[in-house]
């Protein structure tokens, strides 16, 4: 008991302190301290990401190896987006009360140290005939590897939620959206490099550094997160943000004042009966059909429905994040500057063009258009997966349970990748390939019926 105690008092949120009167010594620690959170924000996340798409370059060595057929590796990966859709929620109420500059720099520290024994296994565990309990020490070193990529997947489902506790409490409503997706332009820059640098480390040493590298890496960046990263505002004695940026009208700033409602109220009223939520929710699962259709099964429909080569498939895919980024940084500035906060109409216009581009794509005959098409997927793809799942669910809940909003969110779209997984290999099994563009065709009209009646019903601002 000890033990949980010490380490409840340990990330536990830190006070309010006096507030700073000194109208030029707040202008001038917004301006530092917003600036040092979002970009360590940003790099940390980088981070996490390096440490989580290592494993699509280390399968083959893996397969080669121990010679795990793909059954055995789906089972692997699966491990990661189980751990991660749970604990994503799980750990969104813990962010809540805890101190951001704690959490996630252990949650990257865990992170790493779970990388780490994932390698470490195949060093201390020979393969070959020699059994444990009878069963091959191969079979044995596949449920290690699933153990331990699976608690790597739980401390990462740790990291998005202490991030959105930050820049929910340091950017206000009218420019969360722009600095929103700035910061989520960080899923695409992470698995590029990943890619990238677990793709030379494997071919120059062999599989295990690209977990090796990247989690050390990951605990140099975590101890660097803690010097750089602070909790709210008010913990520096700070005004908050909304009052700040005189963006909160005086009915509003005095509901949040008489706000007392404890934390379990406000997580019962705010997120459970919150109709607004549950039908966010449920569009994420349809969002991340899309998402994780589009990157786990595009190349194998290029190669298969188009006769693309293995290169070309690929080189396609991956016009995918690279124009995913432009449009996600797009979705937040239109939302914040043309629509004035409200992100409903936004995620509508993207959806329609995701229905447009798989469309196309499906009948389009020229090669080199499914570049241009391909791309534009991606970005409307990220524009409705950065919000709907995180900014939309920040805001129309309280602030004061901003993280476990979004894990909820989260766990939902994760039931979607595996939805994704599922859903399109029976499609294709069953229909062929225009079956698994219909899948996901029909999961974009739906998010499209749930933005339109989310449209009238916006909210705003919170406290």
């Amino acid at each position: 008991m000890n033990i949980f105690a010490n380490l409840r008092n340990f990330f536990k949120e830190p006070p309010a302190i006096e507030q700073i009167q000194d109208k030029e010594k707040v202008d001038s620690m917004y301006s530092h301290w917003r600036m040092r959170i979002f970009y360590s924000c940003f790099i940390g996340y980088t981070v996490f990401y390096l440490c989580k798409k290592n494993i699509a370059v280390a399968l083959p060595g893996l397969s080669e190896e121990f010679g795990y057929t793909n059954t055995e590796l789906g089972l692997l990966g699966s491990s990661l987006y189980l751990t991660y859709g749970i604990g994503k929620f799980v750990n969104g109420v813990l962010a809540d009360g805890s101190d951001v500059r704690k959490f996630l720099p252990t949650a990257l520290i865990m992170t790493a140290i779970a990388n780490l024994c994932f390698a470490l296994s195949a060093v201390f565990i020979t393969p070959g005939e020699v059994s444990f309990f009878g069963l091959p020490t191969n079979t044995i070193l596949l449920w290690l590897f699933v153990f331990f990529w699976g608690a790597s997947g739980w401390f990462q489902s740790a990291g998005f939620p202490a991030v959105a506790k930050s820049l929910t409490y340091w950017y206000s409503n009218s420019e969360r959206g722009t600095k929103w997706s700035l910061w989520s332009c960080s899923h695409q820059v992470g698995t590029f490099l990943s890619v990238i640098i677990s793709g030379f480390l494997v071919a120059k040493f062999g599989w295990k550094m690209a977990f090796f590298v990247p989690a050390s890496l990951a605990i140099l960046v975590a101890i660097w997160l803690f010097n750089r990263l602070r909790d709210k505002p008010q913990s520096l004695g700070l005004p908050d943000i909304e009052s700040y940026r005189e963006e909160i009208t005086v009915d509003q700033k005095k509901e949040c004042e008489l706000d007392t409602r404890s934390y379990g109220q406000v997580f019962k009223d705010d997120i459970l009966f919150n109709k607004t939520i549950w039908l966010l929710a449920i569009a994420y699962v349809f969002v991340y059909v899309i998402r994780f259709g589009a990157e786990d099964w595009m190349i194998k429909y290029l190669s298969e429905a188009k006769a693309n080569s293995l290169e070309l498939a690929s080189l396609k895919l991956s016009s995918l994040p690279l124009v995913g980024i432009a449009g996600t940084v797009c979705a937040g500035i239109i939302s914040d500057k043309i629509f004035k906060g409200k992100r409903a109409p936004v995620n509508l216009i993207y959806l329609i063009g995701v229905v447009i581009c798989l469309v196309l794509l499906k009948f389009n005959t020229i090669s080199t258009l499914d570049f241009v098409l391909i791309g534009l997927l991606g970005a409307f793809t990220y524009g409705p997966q950065m919000m709907i799942g995180g900014l939309c669910a920040v805001e129309s809940s309280s602030k004061k349970v901003a993280s476990a909003a979004t894990g909820f969110t989260g766990t939902f779209g994760y039931i979607g990748a595996v939805l994704s997984a599922t859903g399109t290999g029976f499609m294709v099994d069953k229909f062929g390939w225009n079956g698994a563009l219909s899948f996901w065709i029909v999961s974009a009209i739906i998010c499209i019926t749930i933005c339109i009646m989310l449209w009238k019903n916006e909210k705003k601002s919170s406290c």
